[in-house]
């Protein structure tokens, strides 16, 4: 499902005194997202493949699209910063596409990347939906959520361990009184098999909402 990372263009841009590396994907319109990685300390980076389906699945829906490597990921500067430093990249990462003339709508994380984007505190005020697959309620606490987003969608398998369906049923509407939950069939933590039912299923979910 995923599509060559060949498409798109290398970025750079600052974060303090960091400078961090990008995967962009420009889109004529002026609506961007943001799509965050996983867990920095297990292997995630910025081409995952689940963060890449969801930058194809926003493509195809007129989106600028941003990856990009949290601190201390590939060629990214910094070091590891337990979800503090990491941020201040999502806001970095939002200041450069308004640089570029994009407005940041959207929000999308992929298990530690949906914990981040989603504890923003204050958020990123253009934004009006976050997506979050495999939010990892059974790894991290999430906590109070200072002021959620206008839109709350959630994606998760319901053979994910990390992301149980039944604990995020407990958890989601603290979060968002509105809040939409979906569950993938036959999908695990790191959707292995399932990558083209994940897209297919964030594009309904964005879609509807």
């Amino acid at each position: 499902m995923t599509e060559p990372v060949s498409f798109g263009e290398s970025v750079r841009f600052a974060c303090g005194p960091l400078e961090l590396e990008g995967w962009l994907e420009s889109a004529a319109g002026p609506d961007a997202v943001i799509i965050s990685h996983p867990h920095p300390l297990y292997g995630g980076e910025m081409h995952n493949p689940v963060a890449a389906t969801l930058a194809t699945v926003y493509r195809r829906l007129g989106y600028t699209t941003l990856r990009f490597n949290f601190r201390g990921v590939g060629a990214s500067e910094g070091a590891y910063d337990d979800g503090r430093g990491e941020s201040d990249d999502v806001r970095a990462a939002a200041a450069h596409l308004a640089g570029l003339g994009k407005t940041v709508t959207d929000l999308a994380g992929y298990s530690f990347g949906a914990w981040i984007n989603l504890r923003l505190d204050p958020p990123i005020a253009t934004v009006r939906r976050q997506l979050l697959v495999a939010p990892p309620v059974a790894f991290i606490a999430f906590g109070v959520i200072a002021e959620p987003p206008p839109e709350l969608l959630i994606i998760t398998g319901d053979r994910d361990r990390i992301a149980p369906p039944a604990l995020l049923r407990e958890q989601v509407l603290d979060w968002h009184p509105h809040a939409r939950l979906f569950t993938l069939p036959d999908a695990d933590h790191f959707y292995d098999g399932a990558l083209a039912r994940l897209a297919t299923l964030a594009a309904t979910a964005l879609a509807a909402a």
